[in-house]
């Protein structure tokens, strides 16, 4: 009784389509892509380095058609958020101490904070457990008195 597909290195195959063969173009009128190798007559898409993104054939694009939305802010600050669970892991791992103050530098110093980041949102996620005296940018009402039931204090940049 013979195997019905015993692998070996002899029988294996890529799968259906996986490996296609080239279109072989200019070969002569008869190959079906010959002389202008399927790019049409001549001009501009004819040539190599052509994309035309988003052309209508002269009809206004669409990206021009629909109206405007929205407001970028030039002046919005890229905020790094600042939570206890962080600060607490900070402790843990003997990156601040007790009574260190904990501000932009500091957090970047010890590769907590990426360094484009311009400042620091604390906000009310988790529970401090040893009071640190913070310099933030910008802090909840909630982690306000959070960290000052916890004896620690804050201090807005």
């Amino acid at each position: 009784m013979e195997m019905a597909m015993s692998l070996r290195i002899n029988n294996i195959r890529d799968n259906n389509g996986a490996r296609r063969k080239a279109k072989c173009l200019g070969r002569g009128i008869g190959s079906g892509k010959g002389k202008t190798s399927g790019r049409g007559g001549k001009g501009q898409t004819a040539r190599s380095g052509v994309s035309l993104n988003g052309f209508e054939g002269g009809q206004t694009p669409l990206h021009r058609r629909l109206p405007k939305r929205g407001f970028v802010n030039i002046h919005r600050m890229k905020m790094y958020e600042l939570d206890f669970f962080k600060i607490n892991r900070l402790v843990e791992n003997k990156l601040i101490s007790e009574g260190q103050v904990v501000d932009r530098d500091l957090l970047v110093e010890v590769g907590y904070m990426p360094r484009h980041a311009e400042g620091i949102s604390l906000i009310a996620n988790g529970e401090i457990k040893v009071p640190v005296k913070l310099a933030v940018t910008r802090a909840s009402r909630r982690a306000k008195e959070m960290l000052e039931k916890s004896g620690g204090s804050l201090v807005l940049e």
